[in-house]
């Protein structure tokens, strides 16, 4: 039995000492790691685009692109099969993904129903004799998107990576999404210009069998077709369909100036044979060159090209002539792409970020040790102790499991060590009150641990259901919120019952104690013994009436949603000189006709928050008005922060955050229900709508932007509120247990009475890390340290006067109380429910 304590010890110090390791590296100064060994290295914490600075596109393939390319080949393979089958058709036609097609020889029918059957684009039908309509497989779209993307991500890689920037990332997103990163890229135009065209080059010979006018009027001929160049306004030219020469057959392209700038570009071998043989046999002909179907050059043969040496002129200065020559040196992207969302952020308002955050967290641990210390003494520097590894162990993992280390992490971690010394506020409260009922601490320490178990466990199971319900249905950042948390919230129980347990018990085996520390200062609440259910009407009326205040709130449209929700766009200026003028900023983009939502100062008063409306409909709508606003601004302002979220992005934000929190909320009342009764249920769900109604009321009248990590801040809280009612509802159910006959009101006060310590030092303790966070964390993640900051206070309160009275209310019996929930009545004695 000892050597296997030893054991345990020994792992616990192990891996305590491992995570040291593994967050050194993080720690030191590059200049100074880089002496490490690499396996030492190979995990250090890499700073997000909010710390570092840069920006983060996400594009999509479009849909609707790939989905009118597979419309139109299958509408020419209908074509080809039937004349392949000698199957004579008419009105052949495709819209919306339906091709119909006549055959008008009636003894060719079931020649064309089994060649079209053949084919296996989707459902055939016959309307009417002779009338075929084909629906296409949408299956088959979405393998066509999928297959787009995968190839999609190499080409977007080679196209950006030709700008040489530093650091760049380029990877799959969700939803068969292409996501690039560019750290320390605040002005993302050039990517975004370099991602707007598809980049299919080829060369077509012009047709001068008619006029272009006359083609426009009755039809071009057969094998050629009207093309218009890309200049304004755009001249029409008819051309032959078959290309000389693709983007494919381009060995190399480069800028090159002499009066005006230009693009030289080289062919493949077998292409510049091509070139040659056709330009030797048509000289004096004129070539087209197109890009995307638009022709951006046309060129007169003098003679045969044989050095395969081609020459592209056109309307672009030598930026324009650059980006073109990297677009087709790197080749044509596979399908066009969409920009849904764009976030970028200034290096040094990330830098400023980063510092603010870290100070936040430094004196988060500061004022929490303190505390600690202060109420519990000895016992406060164990669980102090405790925090620090906890802390460390979150940081270790984090690095372990490679995340980019975000502001919304570090939130979470300030979260964590709020509610970190929970667990241990229980237990050394559970063995306060086992020495004040005689025992000896020795035993008191071994009670304590024990019986509160249950209770740590089940209000941590709370918050990591919250947790988890986050991490799965919601944004990016938000995940990262929840990743954090989640990993605090199991290394806290870690922690707690290793490393907090054999510290207590060390500190005992010294020191030889019989009585609690005199520094434990935490019975001042003993001798309280308040009375909160005589007030429970009083409280329900005045509940009612904000409720009612609150609604009228939100009736009127006062709850300001972002633009996660709302699509558009959001850009924090800061003005080059002097002060931000909000009134000339909405003037005189008002007048380029970009829909202004509002702007507003933001911070001090060179700074100023400008919300625009998407400029027209389409995914693209936002990235105009972004365009048009830099133009504008730029010469007067420094665009420290860019956001731009397209009507895909925002309309999925509305559904995974709707779901995510009634799935949360779901999840967090079935729990309740299965571990105690069906009142204990129904008071939670009263709770919880209590506090994320009063919530929401908060950030209405705080005029706090509704968005994404509002509801991550609202599910939080929702299981913070239910941590704090476990306790509670455990000792409740305790008290049902031991005092069947005691009225339930003064049972119901005795449990909060007992459990009020615990209650007010957890909250003080959460509190006051989020106030550090609010305070000290900057201007980036102030709103959302604001929000839990007041959902954790407004939950604490509604453990005590809401969740208790609603027992009463719904007329909770203890002679009916069955013991089986939650475990029989004897083990529960001996193993502890108990907070």
């Amino acid at each position: 039995m000892q050597q296997s304590a030893r054991l345990k010890t020994l792992s616990l110090w192990l891996v305590l000492v491992a995570s040291l390791l593994v967050i050194l590296p993080s720690l030191l100064p590059a200049r100074m790691s880089a002496s490490l060994p690499n396996w030492l290295t190979a995990h250090r914490l890499a700073p997000g685009l909010d710390l570092t600075g840069g920006s983060r596109l996400v594009l999509e393939v479009s849909r609707s692109d790939i989905a009118a390319d597979r419309l139109r080949a299958a509408v020419e393979t209908i074509g080809n099969t039937l004349r392949a089958g000698r199957i004579p058709y008419s009105d052949l036609n495709g819209a919306e993904q339906t091709i119909d097609v006549t055959v008008t020889s009636a003894d060719r029918l079931e020649a064309a129903r089994a060649a079209l059957a053949g084919l296996d684009l989707g459902t055939i039908s016959e309307p009417e004799s002779g009338q075929f309509r084909l629906v296409l497989s949408p299956a088959a779209i979405n393998d066509a998107v999928s297959a787009a993307s995968l190839g999609a991500v190499d080409a977007v890689r080679r196209r950006v990576e030709s700008l040489d920037i530093p650091s760049l990332v380029v990877g799959r997103g969700e939803r068969d999404r292409i996501v690039v990163s560019m750290p320390g890229l605040t002005d993302p135009q050039r990517v975004k210009d370099m991602l707007a065209q598809v980049g299919r080059l080829s060369a077509r010979l012009v047709d001068n069998s008619m006029p272009v006018n006359t083609a426009m009027e009755d039809g071009a001929p057969a094998g050629s077709e009207v093309l218009y160049s890309i200049g304004e306004p755009p001249v029409g030219y008819l051309v032959r369909q078959d290309d000389l020469f693709t983007t494919t057959d381009v060995a190399s392209a480069q800028p090159a100036a002499n009066d005006e700038p230009f693009i030289e570009f080289v062919l493949k071998g077998e292409a510049a044979d091509r070139l040659a043989a056709f330009t030797r046999e048509n000289s004096g002909r004129t070539i087209a060159i197109l890009l995307d179907g638009q022709i951006i050059s046309t060129s007169q043969i003098q003679g045969a090209i044989t050095d395969g040496v081609g020459r592209l002129s056109g309307d672009f200065d030598a930026e324009g002539a650059a980006n073109l020559a990297r677009i087709i040196a790197s080749g044509p992207l596979p399908a066009p792409l969409t920009i849904i969302e764009e976030r970028s952020i200034e290096p040094a308002l990330g830098a400023t970020s980063s510092g603010t955050v870290v100070i936040a967290l430094v004196i988060a641990v500061a004022a929490v040790v303190a505390f600690m210390t202060f109420l519990y003494g000895v016992l406060g520097v164990v669980a102090s102790v405790a925090l620090f590894f906890t802390v460390l162990l979150t940081f270790a993992v984090l690095a372990l499991i490679g995340a980019p280390f975000s502001l919304s992490m570090i939130a979470g971690i300030v979260l964590t060590v709020g509610i970190a010394v929970d667990a241990s506020v229980l237990i050394f409260e559970r063995i306060r009150e086992e020495v004040k009922a005689g025992q000896a601490l020795s035993d008191a320490v071994d009670t304590g641990f024990a019986r509160a178990r249950a209770t740590v466990l089940d209000a941590s199971a709370t918050m990591l259901i919250a947790i988890a319900v986050l991490f799965l249905l919601s944004a990016a950042p938000v995940r990262a919120f929840a990743l954090a948390v989640g990993i605090g919230l199991l290394a806290t129980l870690f922690t707690t019952f290793t490393l907090t347990q054999r510290l207590v018990r060390a500190w005992l085996g010294r020191s030889h104690a019989t009585h609690l520390p005199k520094g434990v200062r935490s019975g001042f609440f003993d001798r309280l013994n308040l009375r909160f259910m005589a007030v429970r009407n009083g409280v329900f009326l005045l509940t009612a009436v904000l409720s009612l205040a609150i609604a009228g709130l939100l009736v009127a449209g006062k709850l300001q949603l972002g633009i996660d929700f709302t699509g558009g766009a959001a850009l924090e200026v800061q003005a080059k000189s002097g002060n931000a003028d909000p009134t000339d900023i909405f003037a005189r983009l008002s007048d380029t006709g970009v829909d202004v939502q509002s702007v507003t100062r933001h911070g001090d008063a060179r700074h100023a928050l400008v919300r625009l409306t998407s400029a027209g409909e389409g995914e693209n709508a936002e990235q105009t008005s972004v365009l048009v606003a830099r133009g504008e601004l730029e010469d007067d302002y420094d665009f420290r922060r860019v956001e731009a979220v397209g009507p895909a992005i925002s309309g999925e934000l509305i559904d995974t955050a709707t779901l995510g929190f009634v799935v949360g909320l779901l999840a967090l009342v079935a729990y309740i229900w299965i571990r105690f009764e069906w009142h204990f249920a129904i008071g939670a769900i009263i709770a919880l709508a209590h506090d994320v109604f009063f919530t929401l009321g908060f950030l209405a009248i705080a005029k706090i932007e509704f968005n994404v990590t509002a509801v991550a801040a609202l599910l939080t809280v929702a299981g913070y509120s239910l941590n704090d009612t476990m306790v509670v509802y455990d000792r409740i159910r305790e008290n049902l247990r031991h005092f069947k006959q005691m009225p339930l009101p003064i049972l119901i006060d005795d449990a909060i009475n007992r459990t009020l310590s615990r209650t007010v030092l957890t909250s003080a303790t959460t509190l006051i890390a989020l106030a550090a966070l609010a305070f000290f964390g900057g201007e980036a993640i102030r709103t959302f340290a604001l929000t839990l900051l007041f959902g954790v206070a407004i939950g604490t309160i509604s453990s005590i006067y809401i969740a208790g009275p609603i027992l009463i209310l719904f007329r909770l019996q203890p002679e009916r109380y069955r013991p089986g929930k939650g475990g029989k009545g004897a083990v529960t004695e001996a193993t502890g429910a108990n907070g």
